[in-house]
């Protein structure tokens, strides 16, 4: 059954040069009679030098409530920009890579010929687990957040103190860089760059990933997804500390503060058109070259 719904095209402007890749996609959805519009990741695409002449070029937020499905057009960083407004939509994600390794993505820009059959709605979607993330500070919320792939609490370019909890019981104390909250989709990322393990995208788990502890027990754990974990910045050392969701913005963290991360209720829905199995991805994107 073909579908309705409109389909966003999320380019990267700085990963598809003059939104080359996005015309192609826009031009055989638009031949299926398939209604599309452009709403480009960075706002003033003029100043990367592109334009959004004949691509229907619209604010992302007037479009989602029409939506589909939004294709992303870049590497990694841009499905996960764009995941933290479709997921809050429910609405799912088709990832072209145009970037260097796209673990995510679905097509390599030279699989476009593929969209066909996103047009006829021949495709499935897959849920990924997201994670949610509070600091406390002196017993206050403040600050809250969420991610795909991972957050992310870190010493700034110093050694921190950190205490690891799980449901309030002690895992872990160390000093280090920091430690990596991960999901099973962002094992791949970060955590496993920091010694932790791979999980396959579709389990329910949280891992969690010391990184360059100076201590030899602190080592990664898989959790059961129900776990709240928590990162307690210690007293010991007084450096500044900083928290990142999914590699955004830094949060500025102090001594005392308290990092809760637990499953969210929001989840990401990723399109899937091709067979290829996770495993291959891991072999592709990375294994030895």
């Amino acid at each position: 059954m073909i579908k309705s719904g409109k389909i966003i095209i999320y380019p990267n402007a700085e990963r598809d040069d003059g939104f080359d890749v996005a015309r192609k996609v826009s031009d055989i959805l638009r031949k299926r009679n398939r209604e599309t519009a452009l709403c480009p990741m960075i706002g003033d695409y003029n100043a990367a030098g592109v334009s959004g002449a004949g691509l229907g070029m619209r604010a992302l937020e007037d479009e989602l409530p029409f939506a589909e499905m939004i294709i992303t057009i870049g590497g990694d960083g841009t499905m996960l920009h764009a995941a933290r407004t479709a997921s809050v939509f429910g609405i799912p994600i088709l990832g072209i890579n145009t970037g260097a390794k796209g673990f995510m993505a679905e097509l390599e820009a030279e699989d476009i010929g593929l969209i066909d059959y996103v047009a006829d709605g021949i495709y499935e979607t897959e849920d990924r687990m997201m994670i949610d993330a509070a600091v406390l500070r002196n017993g206050k919320e403040v600050y809250r957040d969420f991610a795909l792939n991972d957050i992310v609490v870190r010493g700034d370019n110093k050694v921190i103190d950190l205490t690891l909890y799980g449901d309030n019981q002690k895992i872990t104390q160390f000093s280090g860089d920091g430690a990596v909250v991960a999901t099973p989709t962002g094992s791949t990322a970060y955590s496993m760059a920091a010694g932790g393990p791979i999980v396959e995208p579709l389990a329910r788990n949280i891992i969690v990933t010391p990184i360059c502890a100076h201590v030899l027990e602190a080592r990664s754990l898989v959790l059961v997804s129900d776990r709240r974990v928590t990162v307690e910045i210690g007293y010991k050392k007084n450096n500044p500390a900083y928290l990142s969701a999914d590699g955004g913005k830094h949060t500025d963290l102090q001594c005392g503060d308290i990092v809760n991360v637990q499953k969210s209720k929001i989840i990401t829905q990723f399109i899937r058109i091709t067979d290829r199995s996770f495993y291959q991805r891991v072999s592709e994107k990375l294994g030895e070259r």
